[in-house]
């Protein structure tokens, strides 16, 4: 029996390979003879870069750039070739700051400015960035003052590549700040601010360049910062999880297998919104795989059950308290446990 392993990253307690290697290691206890094959995974946020370094190999390069509040931090990125792959949340991420200092009127992604041009500087002509888990909401202008005081002239040559979970536009009411303000500490004044100048500065942005691509899917990714890499970088926008498979090979590691575990920290009706565990699925029902959900929580199983997945299970006791289930070890015991 082959049984691959693909559990998103659980928030606040276990990354993707933590979370896969205990899962594993319950399924070996009980079936020795079973191949297991874990695929680290993400969709653009955390775990992104360990996901791809996973996959693509690669070195390390760690940078001291500047966090949401301008504050000194080191970040990282992979390099492999001419191929650089960064995750935004290492510079410009929410979990930099505490609740305190959330405030997207002042959070600026200047780091991730300063990773990209690190990167290009040292040769990167495709550049790989996962946006999710932003702290900041200023449609990139951070990022782009970054890249013009490091004095880094990126020309046609390079090549980039953005990667969410999301596709909203850029402003409205599917937009960066009314949707994703709120929990980046914006007040409802501050979520109209935010959309009124996001809504300014893609205006000016149009006029200077002869095109607009605010409402494009996934400009309002990560705070805006889609919008400021696809209008002034003419980057790509994909699926993270899609991307990510597709590196990984995932259709080909489906050949001979008899199902697939995937999971996150709460698994819902918001999973069918093109989440990773709902990628993986689609994914493997289309080889005739059978995919087990597993979750931290379950609500709408029903739903997902109907959506196609055989089986959707929680990990925790229902007596089980919050704060004991986020702890590391309470949960890889529980996921060894279930297995």
């Amino acid at each position: 029996m082959k049984i691959i392993v693909a559990i998103d990253s659980l928030k606040g307690c276990l990354t993707s390979t933590e979370a896969n290697k205990a899962v594993a290691e319950g399924i070996s206890s009980r079936m020795p003879d079973a191949e297991v094959v874990q695929l680290a995974v993400s969709d653009g946020g955390e775990g992104w870069l360990e996901a791809f370094r996973n996959v693509l190999g690669g070195n390390i390069t760690e940078v001291k750039v500047k966090d949401p509040l301008m504050r000194d931090t080191m970040a990282q990125y992979l390099m492999k070739g001419d191929t650089a792959v960064i995750e935004m949340a290492q510079a410009s991420g929410l979990a930099l700051l505490s609740k305190e200092e959330r405030n997207p009127m002042v959070a600026t992604s200047y780091g991730t400015g300063q990773l990209v041009a690190d990167a290009v500087k040292k040769g990167a002509r495709h550049i790989i960035v996962g946006l999710g888990g932003s702290g900041t909401s200023d449609c990139g202008k951070g990022m782009l003052e970054a890249i013009h005081n490091e004095e880094c002239i990126i020309n046609n040559d390079v090549r980039f590549t953005i990667a969410a979970d999301v596709n909203n536009p850029l402003c409205g009411e599917r937009g960066a700040a009314q949707v994703f303000g709120p929990q980046k500490g914006a007040t409802p004044e501050m979520v109209e601010k935010l959309d009124a100048q996001a809504r300014e500065f893609a205006e000016v942005s149009a006029k200077q360049m002869g095109y607009d691509r605010q409402d494009l899917p996934g400009a309002g990714a990560a705070g805006g910062l889609g919008y400021a890499f696809m209008q002034y970088m003419n980057a790509e926008y994909r699926s993270g999880a899609e991307l990510l498979l597709e590196t990984a090979g995932f259709d080909q590691m489906l050949h001979g297998t008899s199902m697939v575990i995937t999971g996150e920290g709460k698994a819902d009706r918001q999973t069918l919104m093109g989440k990773l565990p709902q990628v993986i699925l689609q994914h493997a029902k289309r080889m005739g795989v059978p995919v087990m959900l597993i979750a931290g929580k379950v609500d709408d199983r029903q739903q997902l059950l109907d959506a196609g997945f055989d089986r959707v299970e929680c990990i925790n006791p229902p007596t089980l308290s919050m704060d004991e289930a986020m702890k590391p070890e309470t949960a890889k015991k529980n996921l060894r446990k279930f297995f």
